[in-house]
């Protein structure tokens, strides 16, 4: 399955009853195993789960640990970028060359690599201490 149709599919199963805004992700380990999340709401706001969050987490129950491609998709004019604390999230699990694409469901795209999404980002070599 393409990362499109994973992520389009979750997409559809998101629980959004306050926003109702959508979103779908979907990660392709370097495995090349899939794994898609889609957004969760709680009326708590901000409780829920973003949709790059919860393919992470899939990702690791299904006990893979790095990211070769990340596909997001919401309905929006523009490309939504995913929010600061994903953008981290996904950088925690994949190198900086890794692609990212940001889609519409009306087909437009666009893809940067996670240093461009994240440039500056905080890793594990911060906390090394001499």
């Amino acid at each position: 399955m393409t990362l499109a149709k994973a992520a389009a599919e979750v997409r559809e199963r998101a629980w959004v009853p306050y926003s109702r805004f959508k979103v779908g992700a979907a990660i392709r380990a370097a495995s090349g195993k899939v794994y898609a999340g889609c957004n969760v709401e709680n009326v708590a706001y901000p409780e829920g789960t973003c949709a790059e969050a919860g393919a992470i987490a899939a990702m690791c129950a299904g006990g893979d640990y790095k990211i070769a491609e990340v596909y997001v998709i919401a309905d929006s004019p523009e490309p939504v970028p995913c929010c600061g604390g994903c953008r981290q999230k996904i950088a925690e699990f994949a190198g900086p060359d890794v692609r990212v694409t940001m889609a519409t469901t009306d087909g437009k795209e666009k893809t940067v690599t996670v240093a461009e999404l994240l440039p500056g980002v905080f890793s594990a070599a911060h906390m090394d201490r001499a």
